[in-house]
């Protein structure tokens, strides 16, 4: 049989359970979200070798013929410094340290699938966007893939957002690019103007 007290304490939990901001089982915790830059997750090495480029790129007009990430493939490296560029340009190197770990990071949202309401549902998130050799695209481990099964209304591509959740490293290979992190979101949130 159960006492007054039984009951008054059961229902007291049920109470305290719908309030707002706690638990029975304690109270909730909020997440807490390390921010990054985005050159943090790049090792040094690489860095090193983008912020380095070989000579003969100075010398291309900015959108011109020989401004592209194409034509800048086939140019058959005979440097190591060139050689060391086009790696990096490439590299899936991550900072283990911050495999599972709760990260904060800006960044913008380059669709790669969509659901029948044309919500994003898969997406890569960059830290800019770049299409010469000027500003080449983000190398692998520079570029985070991420899901939201809900979907996401995307109204403009060069609209930035912070995004939180748990980082894993890990690649993902897409016709678009690929990745050298993935992240578990929690939110995103619209970047203040």
């Amino acid at each position: 049989m159960l006492s007054f007290q039984h009951i008054t304490m059961g229902f007291m939990a049920l109470i305290l359970s719908v309030l707002p901001g706690f638990s029975v089982a304690g109270p909730q915790q909020v997440q807490k979200y390390e921010t990054l830059e985005w050159i943090a997750l790049m090792p040094q090495d690489d860095l090193d070798a983008l912020m380095d480029p070989p000579d003969f790129l100075l010398d291309i007009q900015d959108g011109s013929e020989q401004d592209s990430m194409e034509t800048f493939g086939e140019i058959s490296p005979d440097d190591l410094k060139t050689q060391r560029f086009q790696q990096a340009l490439r590299s899936t190197q991550v900072i283990d340290t911050y495999d599972n770990m709760a990260i904060r990071l800006p960044g913008f949202i380059v669709p790669l699938q969509t659901n029948e309401a044309q919500l994003v549902t898969e997406f890569f998130i960059v830290p800019y966007f770049g299409a010469c050799l000027h500003m080449p695209p983000p190398p692998p481990n520079q570029i985070i893939y991420a899901e939201l099964e809900k979907g996401f209304a995307l109204d403009n591509l060069y609209d930035a957002f912070w995004f939180e959740g748990v980082l894993s490293t890990e690649i993902i290979q897409n016709d678009l690019g690929a990745s050298a992190y993935r992240m578990r979101l929690d939110n995103v949130i619209p970047y203040p103007e």
